[in-house]
């Protein structure tokens, strides 16, 4: 199985793919299932904002589109303007719509001191509209 040091630099380098000529924030999002399938996404962004999509959406879509309806067990999520890029709300949300029913979700980021650390779904988003 991919280690978490592994996804995280996969993230990285996809975030030289992003996106981002508005905020000039690049963003890469690395996620694994639980079959080992990795899928990777940037934020695309919009001259209308709201159209603007997450590089953890955008990563899980491309899931959904080979068929992946659950199962994600880790994301790994990347921006070189920000340490603790923490997932938005909505794609917290994302996570809990397909992640593994036997563990809970991995979100793998990179700390204030540039270290990669490992939080879980529930560490920042306790509560889902997902209900088992």
């Amino acid at each position: 199985m991919i280690k978490s040091e592994e996804l995280f630099l996969k993230a990285k380098k996809i975030s030289e793919n992003s996106y981002a000529p508005y905020s000039n924030f690049p963003v890469g999002a690395c996620c694994l299932f639980d079959d080992g399938k990795i899928y990777e996404g940037v934020n695309v962004e919009n001259v209308s904002y709201g159209l603007t999509l997450c590089a953890e959406r955008n990563a899980l879509s491309t899931a959904a589109t080979e068929g992946k309806k659950e199962g994600l067990i880790a994301i790994a999520v990347y921006s070189p303007k920000q340490k603790m890029c923490i997932p938005c709300g909505a794609c917290l949300q994302w996570m809990a719509e397909f992640r593994s029913k036997s563990t809970d979700v991995k979100i793998i980021l990179e700390d204030y001191d540039g270290k990669i650390k490992e939080y879980t779904l529930k560490d920042f988003l306790p509560h889902t509209f997902k209900f088992d």
